[in-house]
């Protein structure tokens, strides 16, 4: 039938941009279906953004550095301080307390491969066992890579990023029963004296920052504060043609007003960058595939947003904060907390508003969220991501239950009357419109609904697909096993077991459907199976293991209606 041939030609279509879309990713091509930017309805005029770059942090610091060496004074020393946490291992530079290296200690870097059957030979290779385990590394100054959290003052001979800081002496590991462990260091310039104090909690991703600004010198000051992330343009390695786990950076602002929008350094390298500049809520960030870091200053203060070039291939990113006059031997101080970890949904919406939007879920965000959050629940009773994936979708195949019977008995009536529409097409075969008119009288008569076989394709296609967007998604899944040979749900099946049995279970299921009754359409479904299973290949193994579930229960399900719900009549 030519409206179920439509249908099929559409599933395989969206399979093929689903492939394509990995293999432009891989090489560093725009996504279709994670956009780099999102576009704004309203444009800052390159008049407003010239008088704002003004204002930014890299210009002021440039002159300000170059005042801080006093002559006579006593050198200081400089010093990289680590401070350890139960989650962090941190490396705070005392030369302008810029922190340049941070270490997630529970989350393993995934091993990228140059080949797709690299990873089938490391099941049988005594040389993994052998390579040590590497963590995640988020704030790196490396050949490689610039990814760094700077602060300090503005608006006069104040200390800066640049400037030299003293650390006090203290802990520098959580203890056991320790709730925390903090860094203090201070920094003089000009009378000014900048205190920052991080401090950093056992199991929680959030360095809270805080900089006292005391004023020894006799005149009022008004300084401000400010925080960016710095970040290099290079685009990173892949992790494969058809990896989930695909490495991106990008810089994000979000504002009550504007809400969220996600950012690219091309942009920002010709300026043309649009976001919001001011606001008094809200966050800056870095984007990268799982985790982010976010500068969020506290509610209801005032803030300038900024994006900038700082230097070839290196941008930033962050807020300028003013604090006030500052009379003559006053201290007055600013607090702000810098997020730097997991993008784990159930976090990031406690932390601050809008900051679960940097979970990127796609197109189809409206059905993945509520996906994400029913496997959620199931997995708190579970506790392993695979074997929710198989609960979670017989719950989606008995919520589907009644569809699918309909449209399994509209399937087994179309083929009943397949030589009376045979017939029709014979008779009319050279006047097209008369033939569309005759058969759709047939439906009529019948009683047949020509949609009601493709309705369970048709239901299920939003859900594979939004599923993908969740295993690209969720740093909850990333690394998750299964059982035996899967240990990451976010990456292909390496013995590719699963889309055998995927390829066996679809034929099976072709099988027990009623033939259709159009040659070409038939020739179709048998081929589906083969097609198929070679793209699973490449497929996150989390939606194969659910495409592979739903094949086993439809066969199931196809026998039940078979042999119980279709009448006699319209059995073959």
């Amino acid at each position: 039938m030519d409206i179920k041939r439509t249908v099929l030609w559409i599933i395989f279509s969206m399979s093929l941009l689903l492939l394509w879309d990995n293999w432009a990713r891989h090489t560093g091509k725009a996504s279709m279906f994670f956009p780099g930017a999102n576009q704004q309805t309203q444009q800052n005029t390159k008049a407003s953004a010239s008088a704002n770059a003004g204002t930014l942090p890299a210009a002021n610091v440039a002159a300000a550095a170059a005042s801080n060496a006093v002559p006579g004074a006593p050198e200081i020393k400089r010093e990289v301080i680590t401070i350890t946490t139960d989650v962090f291992k941190a490396d705070i530079d005392t030369q302008g307390g810029e922190l340049k290296r941070l270490e997630l200690l529970q989350f393993k870097a995934a091993v990228h491969h140059d080949h797709w059957y690299e990873p089938f030979l490391e099941l049988f290779s005594s040389k993994k066992a052998a390579q040590p385990s590497q963590n995640i590394v988020l704030f790196d100054q490396s050949a490689k890579r610039t990814y760094l959290a700077q602060s300090g003052l503005i608006g006069g001979n104040f200390p800066n990023h640049k400037s030299a800081f003293v650390a006090k002496p203290g802990v520098r590991t959580l203890t056991d029963g320790a709730k925390q462990v903090q860094l203090e260091l201070e920094s003089e310039v000009g009378g000014v004296k900048l205190t920052k104090t991080l401090t950093f909690k056992r199991g929680d991703y959030i360095i809270d920052v805080r900089h006292e600004i005391t004023n020894n010198t006799t005149a009022a000051i008004t300084p401000s504060v400010y925080m960016q992330l710095l970040h290099d343009g290079t685009k990173p390695e892949s992790g494969g043609m058809f990896s989930a786990t695909g490495e991106f950076y990008a810089p994000a602002v979000y504002s009550e007003a504007e809400k969220f929008q996600k950012l690219e350094f091309e942009k920002i390298e010709k300026n043309t960058a649009s976001h919001a500049m001011k606001a008094d809520s809200g966050w800056v960030a870095m984007l990268q595939h799982f985790f982010v870091s976010a500068v969020i200053p506290a509610d209801k203060t005032q803030r300038d947003i900024f994006t900038k070039k700082i230097d070839t291939n290196l941008y930033a990113v962050g807020n300028i904060l003013p604090v006030g006059s500052v009379a003559p031997g006053a201290t007055v101080a600013n607090d702000l907390r810098l997020y730097s970890g997991p993008q784990s949904t159930a976090s990031l919406e406690k932390i601050a508003p809008g900051l679960d939007l940097v979970k990127d879920y796609g197109m189809l965000a409206f059905i993945a969220k509520p996906l994400f959050w029913l496997m959620e629940l199931i997995h708190n009773v579970i506790g392993n991501w695979g074997w929710t994936i198989v609960v979670f979708t017989i719950a989606i195949k008995l919520a589907l239950f009644p569809l699918s019977a309909a449209g399994y008995r509209s399937m087994a009536k179309m083929k009943v009357v397949t030589p009376k529409m045979q017939a029709v097409r014979e008779r009319y075969k050279n006047d097209p419109q008369k033939m569309n008119q005759a058969m759709m009288e047939l439906y009529k008569t019948e009683k047949i609904n020509p949609l009601g076989g493709c309705f369970p394709i048709l239901v299920q296609m939003p859900i594979f697909l939004a599923l993908y967007w969740v295993l690209q998604a969720s740093v909850e899944m990333r690394g998750a096993p299964w059982m035996g040979w899967i240990t990451d749900l976010t990456a292909p099946d390496p013995l590719f077991i699963l889309p055998v049995i995927y390829a066996i279970s679809m034929f099976i299921t072709t099988k027990l459907n009623p033939a259709p009754a159009d040659p070409v359409q038939a020739k179709m479904m048998m081929f589906m199976p083969l097609i198929f299973s070679v793209m699973f290949f490449f497929f996150p193994s989390g939606l194969v293991l659910y495409w592979v579930v739903n094949n086993i229960l439809s066969i199931g399900q196809q026998w039940v209606i078979n042999n119980k719900m279709i009448p006699p009549e319209h059995k073959a």
